[in-house]
């Protein structure tokens, strides 16, 4: 039976790539995160396009700074991003240590390195240098952010990985389809448990979410003056693209475009969050301790 549901799983996860990737060119979007969307469904699937279509893509000409502008859209963008960049990590080191025979809590904490680094080096600090002037800079301003959020994803896939892999052996080995489905659902538990992290992150400044590029001037198309009109009379005249099809500031729109540690968060409150976020890691551990095998070599 499992194996009939991986089959099902890699051909939606296959069918729902293509969309999202041939889809998603047309979207005025970062690179980085249509880069990130992409990867998000390789993992997913259905799941993936789902909150592309939801949360990013833009649903008539000229909308797309107005859309995003919702917070639960920039941390579903935020979180993506975070997934997305640590995934990519996780996956890799679980890879090359699957042959190493390491016990499997020196393994997910090896895992959790490469989760980290990657993430916080490649697709946050050096996809966003320009936002900070220098690459230096950039690894200064996103490592607390990476931090809380890598704590919350690496919780959620801990719970979920060392448990299915302790009773199911076949699924430690990269070379078998099982390997890859259980990454992929363990990737997905981490999202979930990211969410709220991503949220308060998102909501004290402390990470970016959504962004608006465009290519270049031109006429404001009606659909989006209706939007940006409609904006104004509800209240909202501050929000990205309200100034225009490419916001206050030039092409780059979206709540990234403040002071990424605002001056709202104390040294007390994010030292607090930061003792949050890694006791959702540690019950992350917690659950695979008592529902799997932290012992075992894998």
């Amino acid at each position: 039976m499992l194996e009939g549901v991986m089959l099902l799983w890699f051909i939606q996860v296959a069918i729902s790539v293509v969309f999202v990737a041939v889809d998603i060119r047309s979207t005025p979007e970062a690179a980085v995160m249509k880069w990130g969307f992409v990867v998000i469904t390789g993992f997913s699937g259905l799941f993936g396009a789902l909150l592309y279509v939801l949360s990013c893509r833009e649903p008539l000409p000229g909308t797309h700074e107005v859309y995003v502008a919702k917070k639960w859209r920039q941390v579903v963008g935020s979180t993506m991003h975070c997934v997305a960049g640590d995934g990519i990590g996780i996956v890799a080191a679980a890879v090359v240590t699957s042959g190493l025979g390491l016990l499997m809590w020196v393994d997910v904490l090896v895992e959790y390195a490469f989760g980290f680094l990657f993430g916080w080096t490649v697709f946050q600090a050096l996809f966003m240098k320009s936002m900070f002037g220098t690459y230096r800079e950039s690894l200064t301003r996103t490592f607390m952010s990476e931090l809380l959020s890598m704590n919350s994803v690496m919780g959620g896939m801990t719970a979920v990985m060392v448990p299915w892999m302790s009773h199911d052996m076949q699924a430690m080995h990269p070379s078998g389809a099982r390997f890859w489905f259980v990454m992929s659902i363990a990737l997905c538990a981490g999202f979930v448990v990211a969410l709220p992290m991503n949220w308060w992150l998102v909501d004290h400044g402390l990470k970016h979410g959504m962004m608006t590029v465009r290519k270049g001037p031109g006429p404001l198309p009606q659909a989006a003056a209706v939007a940006l009109a409609g904006a104004a009379l509800a209240g909202h005249g501050n929000m990205p693209g309200a100034h225009g099809p490419h916001g206050p500031h030039g092409p780059h729109t979206g709540e990234h475009e403040g002071p990424h540690t605002a001056p709202g968060v104390g040294r007390r409150k994010l030292a607090l969050m930061t003792l949050v976020s890694f006791a959702v890691f540690a019950a992350g551990f917690l659950v695979a301790g008592l529902t799997g095998d932290l012992t075992m070599h894998r």
